[in-house]
């Protein structure tokens, strides 16, 4: 469920990549202009826009907004307009390079596209960066960290509804036996993470609920310092529940000290086509607030105005 509203007959790219140049032209920048035309237009008619802007002008759409904006606004606005594959690569290949690595990136990314989305991405990233993603993911990680996010960033899991019920039966029997035994960097219990589909683990995961009595989750919670077990617990809620991740991410993002805008601009940027409008939903629940309202009580100025616009709220 995307929040994204396009307009049913948007003009031609042509006239939007124009309607961009003036923008950049005159005194100052018309970011109002900027952002009325890129926040209503979907990943396809985006990528026209750039190309049309390439023809009429001969430079990159996206230099020519990096030179004309700036700060978090700046940010969110390159993300957007980079095709999802692309801004999937970028995404990840920083995350690879932070000081800290930051592999909540790499799960979202691994764990919440589809695998052709995930294959796309792994592509665009060998083409931009002329290396693979495993190959850095590995380079950037270590100990069970690595066993797990190697796996993840390689696999091409099955996309269909087809479920195997003895599998998840002795499958869910397996999973709590490690879990019991603390055995949590298991080969068995990470291959089955990383290798069946979304719907064989959810199978799984309500035999292990219904047999054990617990959420594997809440058994997965005996050390909440542990950051290998945060991830693991990351890697299931992305595969089953990725809304109730997402959401709080956000409100980590939101409600803390100062607002974390990277975190903030990457789960805007990247769910407003895909499922932004039920991650709302659960955000509303869970926090008693609309999500629009915490972003506007959040940030300000161009960047508030665009951030809302892609949720879908246009005043």
């Amino acid at each position: 469920m995307a929040t994204l509203k396009v307009p049913p007959q948007p003009p031609s790219p042509s006239e939007d990549s124009e309607q961009l140049r003036k923008a950049f032209q005159g005194w100052g920048t018309n970011e109002a202009l900027i952002i009325s035309i890129l926040a209503h237009r979907n990943a396809v008619q985006r990528k026209l826009i750039r190309e049309a802007y390439y023809l009429a002008y001969g430079e990159d759409l996206l230099k020519d907004l990096d030179k004309e904006l700036s700060s978090d606004f700046e940010r969110a606005v390159l993300l957007w307009v980079l095709d999802p594959a692309e801004r999937d690569a970028f995404l990840a290949n920083e995350a690879t390079k932070k000081l800290t690595s930051d592999d909540w990136v790499i799960i979202e990314i691994t764990s919440t596209r589809s695998s052709l989305d995930l294959l796309k991405a792994k592509q665009a990233y060998q083409s931009r960066f002329k290396k693979s993603l495993e190959e850095d993911v590995a380079h950037h990680t270590s100990g069970d960290i690595r066993k797990l996010l190697v796996p993840l960033v390689s696999t091409y899991r099955y996309e269909g509804d087809e479920v195997n019920m003895t599998l998840a039966k002795s499958e869910a029997k397996m999973l709590h036996e490690k879990i019991s035994k603390k055995a949590y960097n298991d080969e068995d219990l990470v291959r089955i993470l990383t290798t069946r589909s979304r719907a064989q683990i959810t199978a799984t995961l309500n035999q292990y609920k219904n047999e054990f009595g617990n959420a594997i989750n809440k058994d997965l919670k005996t050390d909440p310092k542990d950051k290998y077990l945060k991830l693991l617990r990351a890697t299931i809620k992305c595969l089953t529940y990725p809304e109730k991740y997402f959401s709080k991410v956000l409100r980590l993002a939101i409600n803390r000290l100062g607002t974390d805008e990277w975190a903030l601009t990457r789960v805007v940027t990247t769910r407003a086509e895909v499922d932004l409008q039920r991650i709302g939903e659960e955000y509303q629940r869970r926090n008693s607030v609309p999500l629009d309202r915490a972003i506007a009580g959040d940030t300000s100025g161009d960047y508030k105005g665009f951030l809302l616009h892609l949720a879908g709220h246009d005043n």
